[in-house]
C-alpha cells in the first residue's frame, strides 16, 4: 500500500467534513486526507440548519427508539447507533468547546444557537491537522486502477487527474456524482424529496394561518400511516412536524400521486369519533344550558373551534340543549375525520432532503464500504437513507462518518 495511504473525501459538507477529521483521528494523522468541493464555500446545508442555528442532533439515546425516525435505513441505523449515536456527538462536540442544549422536543442546537460555532469548530479543527479542502473541484469520474484493486483515478472538470487509495463519497443527493457511482456497477434509487410543507387546495382553514394544533393525526386516504405531532396551518396549507412526518414517511406515494391526494386530518390526535360523540351526548344531558365548547384536554385554540363549528353548519354560542344528534355526529367527524385536498407539496425552510440514493444492500453498513467496489465508501445523504425533521439526517451523517473512518482503519491493519 505504501508508506501513507492518500484518501480522497468528496463533499464538503456535514459528513464530509466529520469523515475527514474522523479518519485522521483513527488513523493517527498517518494518512494524506484530501476534501474535494464543487463550490467555493464548505458547509453550505449546515448553515441553514434549523433557521440558521444548526439542529446538531436530538436528545434520543436508545439506538432502537433513534432508529425508528428513519422512514429508509432503520433497520441498517439500528446497529450503527450502537457505536456512535447522540450521546457520542454531544461529547465530540463538547471536547471542542461548543456545548449543546436540547429544545422541549428533544432537537438539540449549539448553545449560542448559531450554526457558525459548528462551522467554526469543523473549520478550526480541520486547520489543526492540516486537511485541505480544494473548492471549485467538480467531479468528471472516478476509475479503478487495472490490476489494483486498492487504487482510484479521479477526474476533475478542467482535464487534471490524481491517485488515492481510498475514495468517501459524501456529496449528498448530487445526481452527476450518483451517475458516476452507476458507472462504477451501483444502483441508485431514484430520488424524490422527502422533506416538505403540504399545499392544501384553497379553503378558508388558511385564515387560521399562524394557528398550532399541538396534537394533530394525519394521513393519506385510504390506507396511508397515520403521523402524529404539532400540526401548524400556514397561508398555503400545512407545516410543523406532524406534516413534515408525513412527508418523510409518505415521499414515494407522494411522489407518484403527483402530491394530489385526500388526506384526513383528526385535530385530537388518535380520539376516535365514537369517543366525541359520547362526549358531547354527555354534555348535552349533563350541561343542556352551558355554550358549546371543545373538550379543555383537546387543548384546541378557540379560534379553531369556532372555525369547526362553522364547517359543521353549528351557529357559534348554540348551547348543548340545541344541539341535535346530526350535529353532534357532523361535530365528531369534523374533529376526527376531517377530509382535506393536497394539491402540491411546499417548501421546508431552505433545507433539502430526498428520498433516494445509492442502494443499502451495495453497501457494508459495518465498514460504510462498497460491496461492488472495494475501496470506496458513502457517508450521509447520498445514500438511500433519511430521517424525519429534528436532526436525525445530521446524525445519520456522524454516525457514518465514524463508521467509514473506522472502516478505513480496519482494512490497513489486516
Amino acid at each position: 500500500m505504501g508508506n501513507v495511504p492518500k484518501i480522497a473525501v468528496i463533499g464538503a459538507g456535514a459528513s464530509g467534513c466529520f469523515t475527514a477529521l474522523q479518519v485522521f483521528e483513527s488513523l493517527k494523522g498517518n494518512a494524506q486526507i484530501q476534501i474535494f468541493e464543487k463550490s467555493k464555500e464548505p458547509l453550505a446545508k449546515l448553515r441553514i440548519s434549523g433557521g440558521g442555528r444548526c439542529n446538531v442532533t436530538h436528545q434520543l439515546f436508545e439506538p432502537e427508539l433513534l432508529s425508528l425516525r428513519y422512514p429508509r435505513g432503520q433497520k441498517e441505523l439500528r446497529w450503527a447507533f450502537e457505536r456512535f449515536q447522540p450521546k457520542d456527538t454531544i461529547q465530540w462536540f463538547q471536547k471542542r468547546g461548543v456545548e449543546l442544549k436540547a429544545e422541549a422536543d428533544g432537537r438539540m442546537f449549539p448553545t449560542t444557537d448559531k450554526s457558525e460555532t459548528i462551522i467554526d469548530c469543523f473549520l478550526k479543527e480541520l486547520q489543526k491537522y492540516q486537511i485541505p479542502i480544494h473548492y471549485e473541484q467538480a467531479l468528471v469520474g472516478i476509475y479503478k486502477v487495472e490490476g489494483n484493486s486498492k487504487k482510484f483515478r479521479i477526474l476533475w472538470e478542467g482535464g487534471t487527474e490524481e491517485y488515492f487509495d481510498f475514495v468517501v463519497i459524501a456529496t449528498g443527493s448530487n445526481r452527476k456524482v450518483w451517475s458516476i457511482l452507476e458507472k462504477l456497477g451501483h444502483t441508485i434509487i431514484d430520488p424524490v424529496p422527502s422533506l416538505f410543507t403540504l399545499t392544501l387546495e384553497n379553503t378558508d382553514l388558511m385564515e387560521l394561518t399562524g394557528l398550532s394544533i399541538p396534537h394533530a393525526e394525519i394521513r393519506i386516504l385510504p390506507k396511508g400511516k397515520p403521523q402524529t405531532g404539532p400540526l401548524l396551518i400556514t397561508h398555503w396549507g400545512l407545516s410543523g412536524p406532524c406534516a413534515l412526518r408525513l412527508s418523510a414517511w409518505e415521499a414515494r406515494t407522494l411522489f407518484l400521486a403527483n402530491y394530489k391526494v385526500e388526506l384526513s386530518v383528526n385535530w385530537i390526535e388518535s380520539t376516535p369519533t365514537q369517543e366525541v360523540e359520547d362526549y358531547y351526548s354527555k354534555k348535552k344531558e349533563v350541561s343542556p344550558s352551558e355554550k358549546l365548547s371543545p373538550n379543555p384536554d383537546w387543548k384546541l385554540p378557540s379560534r379553531f373551534f369556532d372555525w369547526i363549528l362553522k364547517e359543521s353548519g353549528i351557529q357559534i354560542n348554540k348551547r348543548y340543549s340545541e344541539l341535535s344528534k346530526a350535529e353532534i355526529r357532523f361535530l365528531s367527524l369534523n374533529l376526527t375525520q376531517k377530509k382535506l385536498q393536497m394539491v402540491a407539496k411546499g417548501v421546508f425552510k431552505e433545507e433539502f432532503v430526498t428520498a433516494g440514493g445509492v442502494n443499502r444492500k451495495e453497501i457494508q453498513f459495518n465498514t460504510m464500504e462498497s460491496k461492488i467496489c472495494p475501496g470506496l465508501y458513502f457517508v450521509g445523504e447520498v445514500i438511500d437513507v433519511d430521517g424525519i425533521t429534528g436532526g436525525f439526517n445530521f446524525q445519520n451523517a456522524w454516525t457514518t462518518s465514524v463508521i467509514a473512518a473506522q472502516g478505513i482503519q480496519k482494512t490497513l491493519v489486516t
